[in-house]
């Protein structure tokens, strides 16, 4: 029997550029795989290979997807045998606390013909440099979506009364949490709710979620306080004792999209554009701060700039998404060069050796 897999993001395009969140989700481990080596080396299959194995055999693994290819993986951890790999390339570099002891490098350069990739320098320089432009150019797009944004948020910040938000998020906290409290350090993981990717907005709440009894699915407008509230709701489970999932928006950073706890069985996220769901079976709720906190008919009296907004909004997104795209194209471009001059035999070997080391772990448990 198939172990459980989970999926998330860890690392993101944003508005504030490329956001690691990885740290919080290798914490803990006692061995670390750092994957070196260019693109096309291999280390998404070789992460993949070894999640596949693992699982098959019963045991339980997480998936850390990329962000920037919708195909890729960029790590795997294996929570009971405490051990991870991730690829430790630009942006999402990792640095060894513990080197030797947790975290191991596995150079899958190794296995690379320089003398190949050097007839090809000057091509792999241009298609660099471009691949870099163009994600400076979708952040920077991005940016100017964020500040639209804040014009969208504007209409509701001004028309809605924080103190009945403040209410409801009280009401949230007597019902998820009560007179709850641990007498133990809560873990905390930070991850993102979902991803900014060349084919447009992707997200794994229905993975994340499914064996939960209870998911609350916020409703609102931009501005209506949802990420303020998941701030306070994420700070109480901690503050508990509680373990706890924080999931930041992967557009904006700085905000909050999803809690779990799975100690108490329930999660809470916004569920708005670009994350829009309802609800579809027994312990689904809707949490409507629109309808609890904003002034009725705001959406009538200004329909008119909501939908202007909207519309700049929408198109400002597409752009940035467009230059992800084009990232992604000429990345695919740059390797096919190093799939050219590569040896997977040695990438084989490479990954057998790190098999062998998790095999070992695994007959301690």
């Amino acid at each position: 029997m198939s172990g459980r897999i989970r999926n998330y993001y860890a690392g993101g395009n944003t508005a504030r550029g490329f956001h690691s969140l990885y740290a919080s989700n290798l914490q803990g481990l006692d061995r670390l795989f750092i994957l070196k080596g260019g693109p096309g080396t291999g280390k998404s299959s070789l992460m993949k290979a070894i999640g596949s194995y693992w699982n098959n055999k019963g045991w339980d693994v997480e998936y850390l997807h990329c962000s920037s290819d919708n195909d890729s993986i960029d790590g795997l951890i294996i929570p009971a045998l405490k051990a991870g790999i991730v690829d430790g390339t630009a942006p999402h570099v990792i640095e060894p606390n513990l080197p030797g002891v947790v975290e191991e490098y596995i150079n899958l350069g190794a296995a690379w013909d320089s003398g190949i990739l050097r007839n090809h320098k000057d091509e792999i320089t241009a298609l660099t440099s471009e691949i870099t432009e163009a994600f400076q150019t979708a952040y920077s797009t991005f940016a100017k979506a964020l500040k639209i944004h804040d014009d969208w948020e504007k209409i509701y910040i001004d028309n809605m009364s924080f103190e009945k938000c403040d209410a409801l998020t009280a009401e949230l906290m007597e019902k998820f949490y009560s007179h709850i409290y641990l007498n133990k350090k809560a873990e905390v993981r930070h991850r993102f709710l979902g991803a900014a990717t060349p084919k447009g907005p992707r997200d794994f709440i229905g993975n994340l979620t499914e064996e939960l009894p209870r998911r609350y699915f916020i409703k609102g407008r931009p501005g209506t306080g949802k990420s303020t509230m998941l701030k306070k709701l994420a700070q109480a489970a901690e503050d508990r004792g509680l373990d706890v999932e924080i999931y930041h928006c992967g557009f904006d950073p700085n905000s909050l999209d999803m809690v779990i706890v799975r100690e108490l069985g329930f999660a809470i996220f916004d569920s708005t554009a670009p994350h829009e769901y309802f609800p579809e079976r027994d312990g689904d709720e809707i949490v409507d701060v629109y309808e609890r906190a904003v002034t009725p008919g705001t959406d009538e009296k200004y329909a008119e700039s909501i939908k202007e907004i909207s519309k700049r909004y929408s198109d400002t997104m597409k752009e940035a998404t467009s230059y992800l795209a084009k990232a992604k194209a000429l990345h695919d471009d740059l390797e096919a060069y190093y799939i050219s001059a590569m040896n997977f035999e040695v990438v084989e070997e490479l990954k057998n050796n790190i098999q062998a080391e998790l095999a070992g772990l695994s007959q301690r448990e």
